[in-house]
């Protein structure tokens, strides 16, 4: 399957995610390519959206090969297979640093004043346009925990097959439109995959709560 671009993708994930509307989960929508899939998921069940802030970790150099990444909160995943030995360690540590000073400054560009949306004991469904490693999928469900989640789902339109067993570590369910044999890039997957700036990214999560906002209201208006 190809799809068109992100927003039709997302509206095809939410017809399969259907069956979790009833458990009134917060949609988290991975920065930045994740939220024009979980604006559209989160809009067609009717439920919250929200962001999550996860900055990749990279080792130096042309290859920039993906160590893991960090999530706001400061909930971490290191792919042992990149990491390690203990030489392996020190530099991801010094890494993480200059990665967390980052993270930092895109969750308060994010956030700003407004706290985090409250997760504990809620169905959390993590939402991103194409998992590749599954560094910043795995960081983002460990700090959905850390906040109290009590299920955590990831949701995403295609994603390597090979990572399914590993993503099981890390989430009570994956659910994918399409798993690939062998892996594709995320280009392979959408015949349109544009940048997605943070200021897009951002007028999606203002107008998502906006909506809500209005969907709240107008029964209390009626009645």
């Amino acid at each position: 399957m190809r799809f068109v671009d992100r927003e039709q993708a997302g509206r095809l994930l939410a017809e399969r995610l259907e069956p979790l509307r009833e458990g009134r989960p917060v949609v988290l929508g991975l920065t930045r390519g994740g939220m024009p899939v979980a604006f559209e998921v989160a809009r067609r069940l009717s439920v919250p959206l929200d962001v999550i802030v996860v900055q990749k970790i990279g080792a130096r150099g042309p290859a920039e090969m993906p160590l893991g990444a960090v999530a706001e909160g400061g909930e971490s995943y290191l792919n042992r297979t990149v990491t390690g030995d203990a030489g392996h360690r020190q530099r991801d540590a010094a890494l993480a640093d200059e990665e967390v000073a980052e993270l930092a400054h895109r969750v308060r560009l994010y956030r700003g004043t407004t706290p985090a949306p409250k997760l504990e004991g809620r169905l959390v469904v993590v939402v991103d346009d194409f998992v590749a490693s599954g560094n910043t999928a795995r960081a983002a469900s460990r700090a959905a925990r850390a906040r109290g989640a009590r299920r955590v789902v990831l949701a995403v339109p295609a994603m390597a097959a090979a990572l399914e067993p590993e993503l099981g570590a890390d989430f009570d369910e994956i659910v994918a439109l399409e798993t690939t044999v062998p892996p594709r890039a995320p280009s392979d997957a959408y015949a349109r995959l544009d940048e997605v700036p943070d200021e897009v990214a951002l007028a999606l999560l203002r107008r998502a709560r906006v909506e809500r906002a209005i969907d709240e209201i107008a029964p209390a208006a009626i009645s």
